[in-house]
């Protein structure tokens, strides 16, 4: 091999960034130090059913366009492979059959596969001419050695694809609730800054309730953990799908819930008792816990708009405090409701 060939693959090796950097130069040097027409990496899906030429290099009349498509078992790389054979130069008399060949007029073939250590089959490496030519073993040799380096390319790429997947579900892991599947404490303190810091910005009000379970402790009592369970997973449910766009739900604890959502700043009070009663309807009623349907009568909410400059700490407190004020009024009344409890 000739120094400046040499050098051009160091120095292709070192650039690379992905299998396109890394494939069109060796293709360039494949067709350089072989004489072939044209030189291509395929792809086979994993069925087995098509190749497809996804990087081509053409220098000659012959021209092997990227993005051809063929059926697998209509391919000279097919038969190569079965018949263990990398280079002929007798393509057209040896494979006269194969349709796409003959239409290309490919005399001379070389080929060789890229392969997973198991044997998986990512496609090929090849070169074609319309003419007779001689390859040498040394240009063999290295057309192995191309298909290597890019086997290792693809398999480095599908690694990175693995784990930026895993970091995706892991991250999404990190901000629910692994009981109901909604959004978590951590999640909520993302999504409530967020949506704070853009109404401020688009003047706009965020409103937010703080929800608690009553009568939680007693459903757990009464009908075991597994019930329990069974009744936060059927009130997220409930109030999930009831959720219209822009507005968040998450569980904070065991029987904690905050909602939020915004609007424009006009009429707060009138926007904090029409989102309060969307949520009564949402979080009473009937509600599966498994064999038995139970009868609940409501949690506690406590309904607070954010102030200007508020932190969303501070919002979430007196949220909170709203809460305690309309569970206690619950508690001295027999029926064990209150008047709706929304800031002045």
């Amino acid at each position: 091999m000739h120094d400046d060939v040499l050098n051009k693959l160091a120095a292709t090796i070192n650039a690379s960034q992905d299998l396109e950097s890394l494939t069109r130069p060796l293709l360039e040097i494949l067709q350089e130090i072989s004489g072939l027409e044209s030189t291509y990496l395929t792809s086979v899906n994993a069925g087995l059913s098509e190749q497809r030429v996804v990087y081509a290099y053409n220098s000659g009349s012959m021209l092997i366009p990227e993005g051809l498509s063929v059926p697998w078992s209509e391919t000279l790389c097919k038969r190569a492979l079965e018949e263990g054979v990398s280079y002929t130069d007798e393509a057209d008399q040896r494979w006269a059959e194969v349709a796409a060949a003959r239409e290309l007029g490919i005399v001379t073939y070389l080929s060789e596969p890229l392969c997973a250590e198991g044997g998986e089959l990512y496609g090929t490496l090849c070169g074609a001419s319309r003419s007779p030519l001689p390859v040498s073993s040394k240009t063999r040799a290295l057309l192995v050695m191309f298909a290597r380096l890019l086997t290792l390319q693809i398999e480095r790429e599908q690694l990175i694809k693995q784990l930026q997947a895993e970091n995706r579900r892991f991250s999404e892991a990190a901000l629910l609730d692994p009981l109901t599947g909604i959004p978590n404490r951590r999640a909520l303190e993302l999504e409530l800054a967020r949506a704070m810091a853009s109404a401020g910005r688009n003047h706009l009000q965020v409103h937010l309730a703080f929800i608690d379970l009553d009568g939680f402790k007693a459903i757990n009592d009464t009908y075991g953990h597994d019930a329990g369970d069974r009744f936060l997973l059927s009130f997220s449910a409930s109030l999930n799908n009831g959720l219209r766009d822009g507005d968040f739900f998450a569980r904070i604890g065991g029987d904690e819930f905050v909602f939020f959502c915004s609007s424009t700043q006009a009429n707060s009070k009138t926007q904090r008792l029409a989102i309060l009663r969307r949520l009564k309807k949402m979080t009473c009623g009937e509600f599966s816990i498994g064999e038995q349907v139970l009868s609940y009568a409501g949690p506690s909410i406590g309904m607070v708009s954010a102030q200007a400059d508020e932190a969303a700490a501070d919002l979430l407190k007196r949220a909170d405090a709203a809460m305690y004020v309309e569970k206690q009024a619950r508690k001295n009344t027999p029926d064990g409701t209150a008047k709706e409890a929304v800031e002045p």
